[in-house]
């Protein structure tokens, strides 16, 4: 296991990669945790090196003892900085990356971070998405710019009720905010013409999130997407009696990805 921090804006990020055995170069899977992150899914990461895959998880700009300031916005741009840290010449060759098997697997908020992440980076592998949190695609389209402030006010105190004590420089209201003034890019609906030529695995459970994350998945099929993997587990969110049957699902979508194009 390697500690270290990513550079993201001005900030750096807490990070830690599960190094796969071997000279590599190892595929990688970034692991995106979700809101504001009690579950790790780390045991996840630990399966998955035993497979052969290194994970990269590290703590968004604002949570969990990373400096800066939390914010969705903020987060996806923290995404794309973590997978350009791991594709630096300099850092693959420490951490035994191949740079053209990377793979973005979220869970909640982490799925949107994956999806939208995912979408902006055409040279990404796959996307894995556990229990998705559409979260701008719970603000209606067309709500007229005078409904901000209500909206933000919803959201946000839905977003409190999750527990924001390990998040910093943020507001429930100003969390709202940021996902009402993105909504039209932020929505999976929006992303799925960026996405529908790759592998995309979509993981749902009896928590609420399963109808649009079917959703997702049915409007990626219809694009043309070819390569889409779902599975319903009925368990909570955090999968807390299925940890087992989520980690062989994953692992099982991970074996049909396609090979490396980097030589040993």
């Amino acid at each position: 296991m390697q500690s270290f921090q990513i550079p993201s804006h001005g900030s750096l990020m807490n990070g830690l990669m599960y190094v796969a055995a071997g000279p590599g170069p190892h595929p990688t899977v970034i692991l995106l945790h979700g809101f504001p992150g009690n579950e790790r899914n780390l045991d996840l990461a630990q399966d998955m090196r035993r497979a052969g895959w290194n994970v990269l998880y590290f703590n968004y700009r604002g949570s969990w003892g990373s400096p800066g300031d939390f914010s969705f916005s903020h987060g996806i741009e923290d995404v794309a900085s973590a997978v350009a840290y791991v594709k630096q010449p300099e850092t693959a060759a420490k951490l035994r990356v191949d740079s053209t098997r990377i793979v973005l697997v979220g869970h909640s908020m982490g799925g949107m971070m994956a999806v939208v992440g995912g979408a902006a980076d055409p040279s990404l592998l796959a996307v894995g998405v556990i229990s998705g949190a559409d979260i701008a695609g719970h603000i209606p389209e067309g709500v007229p710019r005078f409904a901000e402030s209500t909206v933000a006010q919803k959201m946000g105190k839905r977003l409190e009720a999750e527990g924001m004590a390990p998040l910093a420089g943020c507001t429930p209201e100003g969390l709202g905010r940021d996902a009402f003034q993105h909504a039209a890019q932020w929505r999976f609906l929006s992303r799925v013409d960026s996405l529908k030529t790759r592998p995309i695995l979509d993981i749902t459970s009896d928590d609420g999130l399963a109808a649009e994350n079917d959703a997702f998945s049915a409007a990626l099929r219809a694009a043309g997407d070819q390569h889409v993997t779902t599975l319903h587990l009925a368990t909570d969110h955090s999968y807390s009696d299925e940890r087992l049957a989520l980690s062989a699902a994953v692992l099982d979508w991970l074996k049909t990805l396609p090979a490396s194009t980097t030589k040993p």
